[in-house]
C-alpha cells in the first residue's frame, strides 16, 4: 500500500506522522528516459538529467527512517494543529521514497472554485500543493538518492551540503600564492565570491592530480584560450588576477573547460563537464 507522510517542524521524540494512506501522489520517474549523474557541484543539469548519490543508505546524511525497515504502522496520524507546521512530504511508493520540501508559499487559503462534476465555492479551506515533479527520489531496491538541486533538498538530508564543497579561507590563500599566480594590488582573497571558492575546492583537486611536469602545459593552455581575458607573463609563467571574472576564467582552464570544435574550429567554453 502507498501512502503519504510528512515531517513536522520543532524538536520531538517522533516528528514523522502519516498524512494519507493508500494514495500514489507522484507518477514513477521512467529511469529509461533519464540520464542519471554523478553529483558534481559545477555541473549543470539538461531537463532529463538528475543528480545521484550511490550507497545512498551508508551516507551520514540519510533518513534514519529509510535506512530501516519501514512498515506504516509505525506511525501516527498528523493531526490539524501540525499541518501548517510540516517542513516536507515523502510518499512511499512501491518500496521507494518521493521527497518534496515544503515553503510557506506552497500554503494556500483562500476561497476556490473547485471543478469535479460541477463547478462548487470552497470557502478558505487550507491547501497544501504538490509540484508535478518530486524534489527528491530514494530508490530502495538500487540505494540510489535522484535529485536536481542539493540546496533545495538540504533541509530534509541534514548535513548533505557537505557535498557542495567550498573552499576555506585558509585554502583560497593557499591557492592564491600558487607560484603561477600574481594578484593585483586591488584584489585580495577577501574579494574571492562564493563561486569561485568552489571553483577554487575544485581546481586544488584537480591540480593535486596533476604530475609537475603537466603544469607547463596546463599554463600554455589557459593562455591559447584567454589571452584577451587574462594578463600571461611568459618570462615568470604568472597570470595577474585583478578581478573575480579573471579568477573564474583561470578556473575554467585548470578544469580544462575550454575546447575548440573539430568541425568548424570554433574555440568555446564547456558550461559543464560529464565524464565519459
Amino acid at each position: 500500500m502507498n501512502n503519504i507522510f510528512a515531517k513536522v517542524k520543532g524538536p520531538r521524540k517522533k516528528p514523522f506522522f502519516k498524512l494519507v494512506s493508500d494514495y500514489t501522489l507522484f507518477d514513477a520517474l521512467d529511469l529509461s528516459t533519464l540520464s542519471l549523474i554523478p553529483y558534481n557541484p559545477d555541473h549543470n543539469l539538461d531537463e532529463d538529467s538528475w543528480f545521484k548519490i550511490e550507497n545512498f543508505s551508508q551516507q551520514s546524511f540519510c533518513l534514519s527512517c529509510i535506512k530501516d525497515e519501514f512498515d506504516s504502522k509505525d506511525f501516527d496520524d498528523l493531526t490539524k494543529k501540525y499541518f501548517t507546521k510540516i517542513s516536507y512530504i515523502f510518499s512511499h511508493q512501491d518500496e521507494d521514497f518521493y521527497f518534496q520540501k515544503i515553503t510557506p508559499s506552497l500554503f494556500i487559503k483562500r476561497k476556490t472554485i473547485a471543478f469535479g462534476e460541477s463547478a462548487e465555492i470552497e470557502e478558505n479551506e487550507g491547501r497544501l500543493i504538490v509540484n508535478h515533479i518530486p524534489d527528491a527520489v530514494y530508490l530502495k531496491e538500487s540505494n540510489i538518492l535522484l535529485f536536481r538541486s542539493l540546496a533545495t533538498i538540504s533541509s530534509i538530508f541534514k548535513g548533505i551540503d557537505i557535498l557542495y564543497k567550498e573552499a576555506t579561507e585558509e585554502e583560497v590563500k593557499s591557492f592564491l600564492s600558487e607560484s603561477f599566480i600574481v594578484l593585483s594590488t586591488d584584489y585580495d582573497v577577501e574579494k574571492v565570491s562564493k563561486p569561485n571558492r568552489k571553483r577554487i575546492a575544485l581546481a586544488m583537486d584537480t591540480l593535486a592530480a596533476m604530475p609537475v611536469e603537466d603544469r607547463g602545459e596546463m599554463l600554455n593552455y589557459i593562455n591559447d584560450y584567454c589571452a584577451e581575458k587574462l594578463k600571461y607573463d611568459t618570462t615568470e609563467s604568472k597570470f595577474e588576477v585583478s578581478s573575480e571574472e579573471e579568477l573564474k576564467y583561470l578556473l575554467y582552464g585548470i578544469e580544462q573547460r575550454f575546447y575548440t570544435t573539430r568541425f568548424g574550429n570554433e574555440k568555446r567554453l564547456a558550461n559543464s563537464i560529464q565524464r565519459l
